[in-house]
């Protein structure tokens, strides 16, 4: 497979070293650094120095030429094009591409990676391989490469209660998404290629500390049909290769014990088989991200992609060796219906973390993520039941998907971001409720409304069927603009799908509305199939409802403004 992507996208490298976009889209500046680690791994992984004519000696000698002259540097595309030279060999002497490299290059890729920024974000993963790139290279006697993990570390424990990443860099803070695993899974990689493994031994239970966490939220995180992460920006393809590599790596180290093995196997080939057959081409072999029917996170090329897959196939095949994956039908545990809360941080000014629900008798497995959504608002990160298949939201814009979004004068309220009192436990007739409350509203900046009012919300799951209540008090009378609630209604993608995968029957969601102090009404359904903007990671986004007031509202003090919305969606699944 990883010769087919790089076979399909090495035409795309222009003499300079930079990369024709596919179509439609836009260059990044890190991506020939992102080409010239896929062709080290596939050196690594392979031994060969072509493919279909083309030299890759040459063409990582080019990419990473272009990188390390990029205006302004791009830190991120320097770290994975110093980590593709070091694939090709640990020392300067014994480096086809270093060999390529004109003298001018050596000086500048000496004078990038000695220079250092310090990151609260995942770009700290970028400084950890530049440092072990630099060390390596015999370009500095200092190794760096502990100190910066330390901090890192550092870092993450004054962030989150939990020890989970924390990828905000300002503000309210709390965005854990994707990025956590990718940061671990990157730096793992890095510290593989590095010239003193003594290093690596002593860093490897650091990571494990950390890395573990986001381990043993898979099994309650992947779906039977093994859709992986499915929230947050750069879910979709990432949100499957991450959670693979980050598995891989656990069981080639050890952090897996013996008895769970076979448990992670088997969430192994699911995670594998959802991307292969969700994200890949197979009559082309090349990775697609983008078409008439799906979309990806914004600033992802295509191109990009396709390299990365590339990399992390060759690092998978790698690593399954290693492993010593059992041939035959996994032993598989029989689904149950489970409610889960796991903390990413619990502290006196906030609590974040993420409420996964699976019923194993339809099964629908939600992901409700009640974080921060970092620099950009859009309805990834909103803390709702994110189901690809049942309940769906469009990628790259904000919606106020199924939670209400009351606007009083310049401020837009959503009960999302944060929470208090966050509680999960088992309510009438085997249901799970999970409920949290926000005691000052918070706006779509991520700023706290002092002294409007306050929210209780609960979610409740009995099978298949879900209930949300959202409770509203002010503190003080004021008027309600305007309220607004959204639904979003998607088909599967009608060639990229998994059979048995989750998916909305003939019915629908069978939403009602069983209480509604706001009075509001529903608008006519709003048809946007041919909108590009509403597109998901999976497929077409086809109808918004929106359920709107529009005219002001008193709300007194005292009393308490409720609604109350049932969904009884009838889930079926998608064929073959």
């Amino acid at each position: 497979m990883a010769r087919s992507m790089l076979a399909h996208n090495l035409d795309s490298i222009q003499p300079d070293g930079t990369l024709l976009p596919a179509n439609n889209e836009l260059s990044r500046a890190d991506e020939p650094g992102h080409v010239a680690y896929a062709l080290g791994e596939f050196f690594r992984a392979t031994g060969e120095t072509s493919l279909k004519g083309h030299d890759l000696i040459d063409l990582a000698a080019r990419c990473i030429t272009a990188q390390v002259f990029t205006e302004p540097a791009a830190e991120n595309g320097l770290a994975y094009a110093a980590l593709g030279l070091l694939a090709f060999g640990p020392s300067k002497e014994r480096n086809p591409v270093w060999e390529r490299l004109v003298e001018e290059t050596r000086e500048r890729i000496d004078k990038q990676l000695l220079h250092r920024s310090d990151y609260d974000n995942h770009w700290q993963a970028f400084n950890v391989a530049k440092a072990v790139a630099r060390f390596s290279f015999g370009l500095s006697k200092k190794d760096e490469t502990s100190r910066l993990i330390e901090r890192m570390v550092e870092r993450i424990n004054q962030t989150s209660s939990a020890g989970f990443f924390d990828d905000a860099t300002s503000g309210f803070g709390g965005n854990f998404n994707l990025y956590g695993v990718m940061t671990f899974v990157f730096i793992r990689s890095a510290l593989q290629l590095h010239a003193n493994s003594g290093v690596r031994d002593r860093k490897l239970p650091t990571l494990r500390t950390y890395a573990e966490k986001y381990i043993k939220t898979m099994p309650d995180l992947v779906r039977a049909d093994g859709l992986g992460w499915a929230y947050g920006r750069a879910a979709g393809a990432y949100g499957q290769m991450h959670c693979i590599s980050l598995i891989l790596q656990g069981l080639r180290d050890g952090w897996i014990p013996d008895d769970q093995k076979p448990k992670y196997f088997d969430i192994l080939r699911r995670l594998f088989l959802y991307f292969y057959q969700t994200y890949l081409d197979q009559e082309h072999g090349f990775l697609d991200l983008r078409d008439d029917e799906r979309t990806a996170y914004e600033k992802h090329t295509t191109r990009m992609a396709n390299f990365d897959a590339a990399r992390y196939l060759c690092q998978w095949s790698r690593l399954s060796k290693t492993v010593h994956m059992p041939s035959g039908a996994p032993k598989t545990e029989a689904p149950r219906t489970s409610g889960r809360f796991v903390i990413f941080d619990k502290s006196n000014r906030k609590e974040q973390g993420l409420f996964l629900y699976r019923d194993a008798a339809s099964g629908l497995h939600a992901q409700i993520p009640l974080v921060s959504s970092g620099t950009k608002l859009t309805a990834d990160s909103l803390p709702f039941p994110h189901c690809p298949g049942v309940f769906d939201w469009p990628n790259n814009v904000y919606l106020p998907v199924m939670l209400p979004e009351l606007t009083f004068g310049d401020q837009v309220t959503i009960p999302a971001f944060y929470g208090r009192n966050c509680v999960t436990g088992l309510g009438l007739r085997n249901s799970f409720y999970f409920r949290y409350e926000q005691p000052e509203l918070i706006n779509l900046n991520e700023e706290l409304v002092k002294g409007l009012g306050s929210v209780k919300v609960q979610w409740t799951f009995s099978g298949h069927q879900i209930a949300a209540e959202f409770a509203y008090t002010v503190k003080q009378q004021v008027t309600l603009d305007k309220f607004r609630f959204a639904l979003a209604i998607a088909a599967p993608h009608s060639k990229y799908r998994v059979a048995g995968s989750p998916a909305l029957g003939a019915q629908g969601l069978r939403c009602s509305v069983a209480k509604d102090d706001f009075q509001a009404n529903w608008q006519e359904t709003e048809i946007v199939s041919a909108d590009p903007a509403y597109r998901t990671n999976y497929g077409k986004i086809h109808y918004i409802q929106h359920l709107v007031r529009d005219h002001p509202l008193i709300m007194r003090p005292g009393h308490v403004y409720r609604l109350l919305v049932n969904y009884d969606p009838d889930v079926a699944v998608v064929e073959g």
